[in-house]
Formats: C-alpha cells, structure tokens, sequence
C-alpha cells in the first residue's frame, strides 16, 4: 500500500470517529461511523487482508450499523442540547485514572513506534499456506460455531423489538 494511500484512510478514519462522538445529532454520529468502518476496510486491504476488510464492510458497516440507524429513528432520538455552563461533575479520582491510563497509552506508543524501525519486515512465502482458506473459515463458522451465530440473531431480534416497543407511541 502507498504511504499516502496508509494516510489518507487513517486520517478519514481518525477524523470521522473524532465526529462521532463529538456530534450532538445521532443521525450524522451513525453516519460518521460508518464512514470510520469503510476507512479500517481500507486500512485491512492495505495489510493485504480482503477477507477481513469484506467482513469489515459486510458486518459492521452493513448489518450492524443498519440496526443502529433503524434504532435511532425508531426512537426518534433528539438533538442533544447541553446548556451553556452545564457540566457534569467529574470527580477528581475519575480525572487522575483517565489521565494514568492516558499517560501509559502514550508510553506504549512512543515504544511501539520508536521499535519500528529496528524490526525488520520479511516477505515469507510460506505465511499464505499457513493461513487457512476462506472456505475453511466459513465451513468451521457454520459448523462448529452455528449455535452462536442463531444465538446472535435471536439477541439482535430482541434488541429490534425493544427499540420497537419503546418508539411506540401509546394511544
């Protein structure tokens, strides 16, 4: 992948998640986010991963982040509006933990980054024969795994119904 092309899908993708949570219209944050799921499906297909970035697309910016869209309009959710001023209060042990946790993301970063350069990047052609196939994936989903994906749907169905139930307008 282009360097330039690495980039633009991170900064599309920070930026649009920056959104999400700094929107105060759930409509546009569930918009945003999809945006921040196609721009990982690009960063995947960079690390030459297409199964993982069809899957990205297919699941979370198709089926997932549909329902969140069905919900938020079920719901009919409002603008968030926050009066001027109006904060809640943070207590001062939240701040200190927030701002330990910050401090070791940063650490990490700094580590993982400056290992970077010292951490060679081999081409092994024996990694694609190591790595099952698509058809392996599916056949172990659907048949070791089936009672999680009906569970799964089951869970979603419920989820749909609530958001229905709680739309209603009653009479």
């Amino acid at each position: 992948m282009a360097p330039w092309l690495f980039y633009l899908f991170a900064t599309i993708s920070i930026v649009s998640s920056l959104g999400v949570i700094g929107q105060r219209n759930p409509m546009y944050s569930v918009l945003l986010l999809i945006g921040s799921f196609i721009s990982l499906a690009g960063l995947y297909i960079g690390l030459d991963s297409p199964f993982v970035a069809v899957t990205q697309i297919v699941v979370y910016a198709g089926a997932i982040m549909v329902l969140f869209l069905f919900v938020v309009m079920l719901l009919n959710a409002p603008r968030e509006d926050v009066a001027p001023g109006a904060q809640l209060p943070v207590p001062g042990g939240v701040k200190v933990y927030g701002s330990l946790l910050a401090l070791s993301m940063g650490t990490m970063l700094v580590w993982a980054l400056s290992r970077l350069g010292a951490i060679p990047f081999v081409e092994d052609p024996q990694a694609a024969a190591r790595v099952a196939s698509v058809r392996d994936i599916g056949l172990m989903l659907f048949r070791d795994h089936a009672f999680s994906f009906e569970v799964t749907s089951i869970l979603i169905l419920v989820a749909m119904v609530g958001a229905v139930v709680l739309a209603k307008k009653t009479v």
